[in-house]
């Protein structure tokens, strides 16, 4: 699946809300969650619990959903996000 496609599923997803709402929403979301998978991988790294790669995969497309909504949030493809890092992260 390409990145505007997954965009574009997630909003189905979503429930609708005047933009200042649904940014703090997303915001907060993905703090959580980016929680979530920060937990498992210090669990991993520093008490030497196994952390299967199916948990990784599924706090990662947490993640990724709430990237996705703030980008469309603010009227962005993710495409065009991922383009304009990869462009920032050659010209270094």
């Amino acid at each position: 699946m390409n990145l505007d496609t997954y965009q574009t599923e997630t909003a189905r997803t979503d429930r609708p809300a005047p933009f200042n709402e649904a940014v703090a929403n997303h915001a907060m979301g993905l703090a959580g969650e980016t929680g979530e998978l920060v937990d498992a991988l210090k669990k991993l790294l520093f008490h030497g619990h196994k952390v299967e790669q199916e948990r990784v995969r599924n706090e990662l497309g947490d993640v990724l959903w709430y990237v996705a909504r703030i980008a469309a949030d603010f009227g962005l493809a993710l495409s065009e996000v991922a383009d304009a890092n990869i462009a920032k992260l050659r010209a270094r």
